[in-house]
């Protein structure tokens, strides 16, 4: 019994697409075969096979205060041992 195929035109960013073609090179995919296995999942198991969620307020912040630190090239801690002195203060909460 012969299938049918078709085709399936998807855009994105020239430059994740080149990161993740090389990544799936790298364990011996190509993103045709990605996709499928992709499209497989989600017709075998009739759902999304990613958790997706809605950021909560504390995830907003600290993405909202991740991308201003970007957009400014500046950093919360002077130094690796501060960001670690922090952690370590704040691992009992």
């Amino acid at each position: 019994m012969k299938t049918h195929s078709s085709m399936l035109h998807v855009r994105m960013d020239t430059e994740m697409k080149r990161k993740a073609t090389a990544a799936l090179t790298a364990m011996g995919m190509t993103a045709s075969e990605a996709v499928r296995l992709f499209f497989h999942r989600i017709a075998v198991d009739q759902a999304f096979p990613l958790e997706l969620k809605v950021p909560n307020a504390q995830t907003r912040q600290a993405m909202a205060e991740s991308e201003e630190m970007m957009s400014a090239g500046t950093a919360r801690f002077a130094s690796a041992d501060d960001m670690f002195a922090e952690l370590e203060k704040n691992s009992d909460q």
